[in-house]
């Protein structure tokens, strides 16, 4: 068992790690003190997932940074609207991110009409209906179709939306995402909106991949053919 750090060694830790971001929010002190195995774990982890360039520009991946905070209620992290606007970002497009949020959080509403209300709306179709509000809702976006469809594959992985994360994986292979751009914004919901629903949503992926459903490269369809070995695990 580690002993209790002395006082010196607990403000080297603070200091190094106030040095390095230029801010210590109340998990980092608590872990400088308590885990710093554990911090340098997570501050690797953190800064690989949002500080490192990886295949979105800069202000494709604020965006959807933003409606992932949003969906989650996350006010800390305001930061992001500060890279937003230096990448180029605009107030309407930060509206834009606040709207699909707001409209993922409406989506079962769909599903109780089509479910709940079948007997009377026998031509009723969860999908078209949900699509067509989804129209109505970005008329007028310079917003891209395919950033719309990773920025709300992320916000329904925060909500354990696991029906119109499918809808918006295939979404995102229609309008010509590459996967790789798919898969960092998908990523964006590990932190904020909880590892255990990323490791779902990917298995929703994997899923759609392992049946068919999406037009999976070959580096993806090798890890959907994983799918059927790893049934049932966990």
């Amino acid at each position: 068992m580690t002993e209790m750090p002395s006082a010196a060694e607990v403000k080297r830790r603070l200091a190094e790690v106030r040095a390095k971001r230029g801010y210590l929010l109340p998990h980092h002190g608590m872990l400088a003190i308590a885990a710093p195995g554990l911090l340098a774990g997570y501050d690797a982890a953190y800064t690989a997932l949002a500080l490192t360039p990886r295949f979105l520009h800069e202000r494709p991946k604020e965006f959807i940074w933003l409606a992932v905070l949003t969906a989650c209620d996350e006010a800390i992290a305001t930061h992001h609207i500060a890279k937003f606007r230096q990448a180029g970002g605009t107030d309407d497009e930060i509206e834009l991110a606040v709207r699909l949020a707001a409209f993922a959080e409406g989506a079962p509403r769909f599903a109780f009409a089509a479910e709940k209300w079948a007997r009377h709306l026998p031509a009723y179709d969860r999908a078209t209906a949900y699509r067509s509000a989804l129209d109505a809702l970005q008329a007028g976006s310079v917003v891209s179709r395919g950033l719309v469809e990773v920025a709300l594959a992320a916000v329904h992985t925060t909500r354990k939306g696991w029906w119109e994360l499918a809808l918006h994986i295939k979404g995102a292979y229609a309008e010509g995402v590459p996967e790789m751009e798919l898969a960092e914004g998908i990523s964006y919901a590990m932190f904020p909106g909880s590892i255990p629903n990323f490791v779902d949503a990917c298995g929703v992926w994997q899923g759609l991949i392992a049946r068919g459903e999406v037009p999976a490269s070959e580096a993806f369809r090798l890890w959907g053919a994983d799918a059927a070995a790893q049934a049932g695990f966990g």
